[in-house]
């Protein structure tokens, strides 16, 4: 496989000439500082970083993978020495406040940055990755003292944090939680209980490393209403933020896995190990879903980050791997075959992967301008503000994290697809990607779960439909201005008025259907998060062509011609191949419920 490259240009375009960070930065807080050259400079040192330290431990990090022994992970070659080089360059501390040790950035540097990471060694980024959600939930709901003792440590990535939620008998059903959590006085708890899957739970990169974890006190109320959350370290911490002593804290194993071999997945067994508690008593879960928000949108991000992977392998492979001839004739005459992609059906696996992984990146962008404004509102104690811009990310957060996965895992396996059968060996390193895209569907809650959240939940429940009328207005107001241009521009405006309208009849209709049968919920829910996946990625892909073809109209753009021009044309194609699955999706969502819930149980078996 070729040399990765972060695709700066496009991140610059979707920054200064789609979105207009420039002006949202000015809008907040503290962003004046966040200058377009400065941004600029940040991105160019990250570039360098993941290209030249993270890319090339990828593969080797994969077949070394992580060694476990009497409690204790080693991680892969030269991922201690990189990791010392993302401490030293500050990247941990981006987004978090300067009282706290943080170069207080807004957030969405933060998701730059992992898309970087992660597209150049995902396995390597999971390890702060996790840092991340855990700093957020100590900032909300940390006490200050709490705050003091941990947060400097985190910011600056000398430790590292985790998120312990699944138990042995308990995955997404977090009401089956046994961890217990034992009042010691003055404000301790002695935490006892396993915690499986735990991305990060154990390795050799930072000397402690902070957990945070769901358990119940003992007079918690059954189900999710018992829940509380707590803080345990791996060290304990004094008060001046020195190590103490080790805690009752011992990974018990770590997962074999398909992929991300790199990264410790661990067994973790607390033991009387001593916690804090983090917010109020039996109201961990709200506190744990702003850590949850968090992964999830990483987690969408890498989506992206594969499909961007892939797609840099397959079209470095496909302009110059050669066979056979074109079927319209021949177009290398000096050569004794043409390139594949010469042959259209590799262009579309290409463009596929291209409008993922670009269609894919504008929409995590757009959810980042939110979560930008969300915590600035958190510094400012805005609680009305940061509840409304809460419920608008939160009805990205499922959509941006079940689609782009499973698109992300298409693309990877496009990308095999275009080696052939060279892909299928690990020398290319394309069926790497597959194996390790293959988690991000599963992890920080599967598709189903997802899609469950996203109906539900938040369009059912929470909204009674309204968070999707919201985000149709405002895929029809920006359409407004472009029906009548003609051309690829007019289509795609008078496309996405006719899909926004769809969207919401859609809508409707199922909240019909499950006011008369809640099981309509779970087996219209997947259908309909992908439906509106496609319609979501729509509306931004025609934002990309609208600014394109305005940029390339008036030759003020910051790029060449040519980029601008391979916009218009994904978008184009992005539109007539890829939008159309939607209608499949849409039927399938109101299929009769009939012939998915008539087999009576014992019918499934084998004879």
């Amino acid at each position: 496989m070729p040399d990765f490259r972060v695709p700066v240009r496009d991140m610059r375009f979707l920054l200064n000439e789609v979105f207009d960070y420039p002006a949202h930065y000015r809008s907040m807080v503290g962003g004046d500082d966040a200058s377009p050259e400065v941004v600029d400079a940040i991105l160019e040192a990250t570039a360098r970083y993941c290209e030249n330290v993270l890319a090339p431990l990828n593969a080797s990090g994969d077949r070394e993978g992580c060694q476990f022994e009497q409690g204790e992970v080693r991680t892969p070659s030269g991922f201690r020495e990189a990791y010392q080089r993302f401490i030293e360059g500050g990247w941990q501390s981006l987004s978090f406040p300067v009282e706290y040790g943080g170069q207080g950035w807004p957030m969405s540097m933060n998701l730059l940055k992992t898309e970087m990471m992660g597209a150049a060694n995902w396995a390597f980024a999971m390890y702060p990755g996790l840092s991340v959600g855990c700093i957020a939930t100590l900032l909300q709901f940390g006490s200050e003292p709490i705050r003091q003792r941990y947060l400097p440590s985190l910011i600056s990535g000398r430790w590292t944090g985790t998120m312990c939620l699944t138990e042995p008998q308990c995955g997404s059903d977090l009401g089956q939680i046994k961890t217990r959590a034992q009042p010691l006085g003055e404000d301790r708890y002695a935490i006892r209980g396993t915690k499986i899957f735990i991305s990060s739970g154990e390795h050799d990169l930072t000397e402690n490393i902070i957990h945070i974890v769901l358990a119940r006190l003992p007079d918690a109320p059954k189900g999710t209403r018992g829940i509380s959350l707590f803080l345990v370290p791996k060290v304990k911490v004094g008060e001046d933020g020195q190590l103490v002593e080790r805690n009752a804290v011992v990974c018990g194993a770590i997962e074999h896995k398909m992929g991300i071999a790199a990264s410790a997945t661990a067994l973790l067994n607390f033991d009387e190990a001593e916690g804090f508690l983090i917010g109020e008593p039996h109201k961990g879960l709200e506190a744990m879903f702003t850590f949850m928000n968090t992964a999830r949108i990483g987690t969408a991000i890498q989506g992206v980050a594969h499909a961007e992977q892939s797609f840099q392998g397959a079209l470095a492979y496909a302009q110059t791997r050669r066979s056979m001839r074109a079927l319209s004739g021949t177009r290398e005459l000096d050569q004794p075959a043409d390139a594949l992609i010469w042959h259209p059906d590799v262009r579309r696996m290409l463009l596929t992967q291209k409008a993922i992984a670009e269609g894919g990146r504008a929409m995590v962008y757009a959810a980042a301008k939110i979560a930008d404004r969300m915590f600035d509102a958190i510094r400012q104690g805005d609680t009305t503000t940061h509840q409304q811009l809460d419920e608008a990310l939160g009805f990205y957060t499922p959509i941006l994290k079940g689609f782009l996965t499973e698109l992300g895992l298409e693309a990877a396996q496009l990308g095999v697809q275009v080696y052939g059968g060279h892909g299928y060996i690990r020398e290319h390193g394309m069926e790497q990607i597959v194996r390790d895209a293959r988690v991000a569907t599963l992890y920080e809650g599967t598709t189903g779960i997802q899609a469950l959240d996203l109906l539900g939940r938040k369009v059912l429940l929470a909204t009674r439909g309204a968070c999707v009328r919201q985000f149709t207005r405002q895929m029809m107001g920006d359409a407004k201005p472009y029906l009548l241009r003609p051309g690829a521009a007019g289509r795609q405006s008078r496309t996405l008025v006719k899909r926004a309208l769809q969207w919401n009849l859609l809508t409707v209709r199922l909240m019909m259907r499950a006011a008369r049968n809640r099981d309509e919920v779970g087996a219209a829910s997947v259908d309909y998060l992908m439906f509106s996946g496609y319609l979501m990625m729509a509306h931004f892909w025609a934002l990309q062509a609208r600014a394109a073809e305005r940029l390339l109209e008036s030759g003020s753009g910051d790029q060449p011609a040519a980029f601008y021009q391979a916009k218009l044309d994904c978008a184009e194609f992005y539109f007539e191949r890829l939008l159309p699955r939607a209608d499949a999706h849409a039927r399938c969502a109101l299929a009769p419920i009939d012939s998915l819930m008539r087999m009576d149980r014992a019918a499934f078996r084998v004879e």
